[in-house]
This record gives structure tokens, sequence and C-alpha cells, in this order.
């Protein structure tokens, strides 16, 4: 069994020591290896800017080159493709930016009910200014899971883009994106997949998954505050970009609107490093033991109501509940004065909250910071409301 507490300075010192944290699905406390490198960078004299004659401008241009290579070992994918930028959100915006410049009427967009609002939304904002028409795939709501017909029966000889989660930020929920992916790909569309729950909790093989854009958040996995899209090479060169005009005409650099944010780079790969260091299957194993009990001692009080699927298997280590007589703020206050931190609300889910005919729940998530005593503490607190 792992015990890595101790390698998170925000769960073991400081005024939060001694608060269980099933906060992480929006985002984890960061590990030291992380907090160190960031620190290290700022102090080293390297931090200056790209291209130029002088070497610590060398050091800022090998970083970006290191840091890809190494989020290419991560996700098995070529080094190449990798975009960094501010978050998720604004990297996919800027994808489907891009994107929009290649569509009209007549083209088709698939999303799903089941994704975070930022794989949803910019494809209904291109589809509102291409005149292209955007499908909302159905998930089924009694089982929690997206079969893989509910995308495949969407598709025609017009469909373009198709926009899926890797695991649900919500319920936890991984489809098959391999199988998605390659259906699409048999229609002639792409596929952007959008793995920020999914990274942090199993392997991720993109040359397996075949997907032709990926998108990935470091602070959801230990990290600093950041967003990593890969964009298959051939793909990445060929889109089209808002950019300023100096900036290269082919590669990653003109996805990335202004400077690098360096401190964040060297700290993105020192989180991966960490993971690839402790092992994928390892937190898998680690995660799927303590949110069984999670599981298990909610699934127990016949007062919760928990969304999505109640069982371990194709899902992350997040789940999202409701307990009768209480809304999901007033759970949530409750469980914080215990020092237990949960959200409320539907963590832009709005599609997947709105499929289940409620505003909110309450959303726990392990990480591996949390441990069985955690989650005796939160299955108490919920018993006792």
């Amino acid at each position: 069994m792992l015990d890595l507490r101790n390698r998170f300075p925000g769960v073991v010192e400081g005024v939060y020591q001694g608060w269980a944290r099933f906060d992480g699905p929006a985002g984890t406390q960061v590990v030291d290896a992380a907090i160190e490198a960031s620190g290290n960078w700022q102090r080293s004299g390297r931090n200056a800017n790209s291209h130029g004659a002088f070497p610590a401008a060398d050091d800022c241009d090998q970083l970006v080159d290191r840091v890809s290579a190494t989020m290419g070992r991560l996700l098995h994918a070529d080094p190449y493709g990798f975009v960094f930028g501010p978050s998720t959100t604004a990297n996919v915006f800027s994808l489907t930016r891009a994107i929009a410049r290649d569509l009209g009427p007549g083209d088709e967009i698939i999303c799903t009910r089941l994704d975070h609002d930022s794989n949803v939304a910019p494809w209904l904002l291109i589809g509102e200014d291409t005149g292209a028409t955007v499908h909302l795939a159905p998930f089924d709501v009694a089982t929690g899971r997206l079969p893989v017909d509910s995308i495949t029966g969407l598709l025609s000889e017009r469909t373009r883009w198709v926009a899926v989660t890797g695991a649900s930020n919500a319920i936890g929920t991984k489809p098959d994106i391999a199988a998605i992916t390659k259906a699409a790909h048999d229609a002639g569309a792409k596929v952007v997949v959008d793995g920020v729950h999914l990274t942090p909790h199993t392997t991720v093989d993109l040359g397996a998954i075949g997907c032709d854009v990926y998108s990935t958040s470091s602070y959801k996995w230990y990290g600093p505050h950041a967003g990593i899209t890969w964009i298959e090479p051939g793909l990445l060169d060929r889109l089209r970009p808002y950019k300023v005009r100096p900036a290269d005409d082919t590669g990653a650099g003109r996805f990335m609107l202004g400077t690098p944010a360096y401190e964040q780079l060297v700290a993105i790969e020192a989180a991966a490093e960490f993971l690839m260091s402790v092992g994928m299957a390892s937190i898998h194993e680690y995660e799927r033991a303590v949110f069984a009990h999670l599981l298990d001692g909610l699934r127990a009080d016949e007062r919760v109501t928990i969304y999505g699927p109640t069982n371990l298997d194709d899902r992350a280590p997040t789940l999202a509940f409701n307990v009768e007589g209480h809304t999901a703020a007033e759970v949530a206050t409750a469980l914080a004065a215990r020092q237990i931190a949960v959200w409320d609300g539907n963590y832009y889910a709005v599609e997947a909250m709105a499929s289940f005919g409620i505003d909110a729940a309450v959303r726990a998530g392990i990480a591996l910071y949390v441990d069985r005593t955690d989650v005796d503490r939160l299955i108490d607190a919920v018993h006792r409301l």
C-alpha cells in the first residue's frame, strides 16, 4: 500500500494539516518536487525568454523541449505535439477557434452530455459562428455510462469532429475512447479527448487510443495550474491558429499565446516524473482500494443517492452524491465544519447534472494523499447528518 502523504506539504504542513482533502477533482495538492523545481528555477537566473543569443535563453528553449519529451513519455505520444497554456479550457478555445476557420454550414460536430463544459461550450460557440451543427450525445442516466453507439449513432459523412471525455469529472465514468476514436476515424472525423480527469488515475497511451487531440491539466495531478494539450503533429501544422505575426508558422508555439510560464513548465516536468516514478499501475491500485471503501460506505446509507456508476468498473475514483433532506451546499458546509473538503455544485458538468434532473451534487474524489482514515471520517460525517 502506497504511503506518499508526506510528499505533499499542503496536506501535512500549515493551516490545513489535519483536513481530509476530497477536493482533488478540482485541483490536487502539489507534490514537493514540483514546488521545489519551480522555486529553484526562479532562483537560478535561467528565467529569461526563448530564442536568444545568451545561455539563459538557451536554457528556456531546452526546458520546453525537455518538458515536451517528459510529457511524451507520460502519455506515450510524439513530443512535437505538446502545447502548454494556462488551462485546458483556454487551450480548447484556441484549438476550436482554429478549427472553425475550416468549418461551415453542413458540417457536423458531436459532443457528449457527460463532458465538462470546456469540451462542450467551445464547440457550441463555433457552431453558432460557422453554421455547423453540434449534436450532444446522451449517456445512460441509469448506469452513468456512455455507450459507444450513443456516438456512433450520430456519425455521418458530414461529421468533422467528435469531442468526448476520457473520464467524467463529475461521476467518474470512463467511456471507451479507443473504440469511439476508431469509429469516428472510419467515418472520416477527427477526435478531441478531454483527458483532464483521466490522466491522474490510469496509464494513458495516446498511440493506442489513436485520438487527434488530447488535453490534460497538471494541477489535477499534483503539479501547477497549467493546461497541456497534445495535437497530432500533422494536424498541428495544418491548423491555422490565431496568433501574432512573428510567431512560428509551424509547431506548437503557434498555439502558445505569449511567453511560456517557464516556472510552471519545470514544475509540470517534476509532477510528471513523480507520476512515472510511483507508477500509474500502482496509483490506480491504491486509489481503487481507497475508493471502494468510500463507495461501499456511502451506498450503505439509504439516504444517499449516488449518481452514475455504482461499481468500480471503468471509472475514475470520483463520485457525486446527495443526501436526502439536505442540499448539496448544506452537506458540503457540514463536512467542512469537520475539516473534510468536498465540492458542491455542478463542477461545470452542466449537461450531466441536467441529465440527472438536478442542479447540484456533492463531489468527492480520491487522490494519493487520501487514505482509509479520511474515508472513514467522511462516511461517519455523512451518517451523522
